[in-house]
């Protein structure tokens, strides 16, 4: 049964805000309708499954809009498609009238998985491949810096090319989720995913562990036994912390590599492997080999295509839709109401320099939505630890570690009076009582003019 969605929005232009993909798709009926006295007739008689309300642009107008979907909470799902440049009232109000809500323009296959969260979709028989590995593949994928969406492009190019990848990134970039979505999004999505933390395989087992054995390979092995290629076989192996590995485990990880063949212990013949390869790490590879603590073969093997992730720091623009996505998902985990965050605790989240990435942002909402016992989480709920990464990473000197220092507080600094000040370069040079250009300078030291063209700071 096709499901019945009706778009509420202003007459003029409404579909420039939906992508076409989106009003195609074939196993939902849409109807419009408009921010007017004759909404409450329209869902009434078209009884939708759920109502897509498209925001306005002005924060005020937008408010009032949603405020109007509150006598809709229990006949149906309600989906609100949101400006970019969203100010804490129409947060606010998104968070209490919507059971979800994007930031527009929306993408075809983050919509989809959206709805089919809500009121479902077709049965799983009617569903192609396709679409659900766009659901599995990029559904957590959050993000709209340009350097992120950079990222996204490269793992929906690497799913159709299936070559072996390195992921690369700080602990808690999230690489784990990127080699996911490469498999999900590639031709073997229907086989397995095995990930294999190498940190964790002990030298003496990695063998074992790996390649399996037969019946009687060793004195305790009283049945065959499959290794983690087996598992894998027709999928993607992940081998998350790859560094780790000793050398002996890695001259026997290139010769798999090399041939695509292994024997299990024990067993009298090889064994030809049909895996895709993923390898992930923390550290920069090339020092390792430099260092002479990783094998140059092998990282040439591993080194095909290699994908960096950034670290949150570098994605300034996307804490607050990180913040918003892992609340409204903890909140839902835990079935209760979803909560709100307060200004002051954006803001203390934008100024935090996240030594543990999108992993310790995620971690720290959820903390506040437990500690959190009102309808808004405030800055206390958060405890934002204070971090000394910054001055003490790598043992700089005194001198290195003071102008790391000072450089971010300009950074910070910064950001907070662009933002009181709309962006306007000479109000805030005003306001803080600095000569226009030398401010103009350091808005370009620190990268934040194409925050500011794009008005996303």
């Amino acid at each position: 049964m096709r499901r019945r969605l009706l778009v509420v929005a202003q007459a003029a232009g409404w579909e420039s805000q939906l992508d076409p993909v989106i009003l195609a798709i074939p196993e939902y009926h849409w109807e419009h309708a408009q921010w007017d006295n004759h909404l409450e007739n329209r869902v009434r008689t078209f009884c939708p499954h759920a109502i897509v309300a498209v925001a306005s642009s002005i924060p005020s107008v937008g408010a009032e809009q949603l405020q109007r979907l509150r006598p809709y909470t229990a006949s149906c799902s309600r989906v609100a498609i949101l400006p970019v440049s969203v100010d804490e009232s129409l947060w606010s109000e998104a968070l209490r009238t919507t059971d979800d809500f994007l930031l527009s323009p929306v993408r075809a296959s983050e919509f989809r998985c959206r709805l089919r969260r809500l009121i479902g979709g077709p049965g799983e028989d009617e569903m192609s491949g396709n679409d659900l590995s766009q659901i599995l593949g990029t559904a957590e994928l959050v993000g709209q810096s340009p350097v992120f969406k950079r990222v996204v492009e490269q793992i929906l190019d690497l799913a159709r090319a299936n070559v072996v990848v390195l992921i690369t990134g700080e602990t808690g970039t999230g690489k784990e989720l990127c080699a996911r979505a490469i498999h999900h999004l590639g031709k073997r999505r229907n086989l397995p995913f095995i990930p294999v933390d190498c940190a964790s395989l002990p030298d003496h087992l990695f063998e074992n562990e790996m390649f399996g054995h037969v019946r009687g390979a060793y004195t305790d092995a009283r049945r065959d036994q499959k290794g983690l290629i087996a598992l894998a076989e027709g999928g993607t192996l992940l081998l998350d912390e790859i560094d780790a590995l000793s050398a002996s485990a890695q001259a026997k990880l290139l010769r798999f590599l090399q041939e695509r063949t292994y024997r299990s212990l024990g067993a009298e013949r090889f064994v030809r492997a049909d895996v895709n390869v993923i390898a992930a790490s923390n550290r920069e590879l090339d020092s390792c080999v430099a260092a002479g603590t990783f094998r140059s073969d092998l990282f040439f093997r591993l080194n095909v295509f290699r994908l960096h992730l950034p670290p949150l720091r570098d994605r300034h623009n996307d804490i607050r839709m990180l913040a918003l996505h892992f609340l409204q998902r903890l909140c839902a985990d835990s079935e209760q109401p979803c909560k709100s965050i307060s200004p002051a605790a954006l803001r203390a989240l934008e100024l935090h320099t996240w030594p543990g990435n999108v992993r310790e942002l995620h971690n720290l909402v959820q903390r506040a939505v437990v500690l959190a016992r009102g309808e808004q989480i405030l800055s206390c709920h958060l405890q934002i630890p204070t971090s000394l990464e910054p001055m003490t990473h790598g043992r700089k000197t005194f001198r290195d570690a003071r102008a790391s220092a000072i450089a971010e507080f300009e950074r910070h600094f910064l950001i907070d009076l662009l933002r009181r000040h709309g962006g306007n370069i000479t109000q805030a040079a005003r306001d803080a009582g600095k000569d226009r250009r030398a401010l103009g300078r350091l808005v370009k030291k620190y990268s934040l003019r194409s925050s500011l063209a794009s008005g996303q700071l």
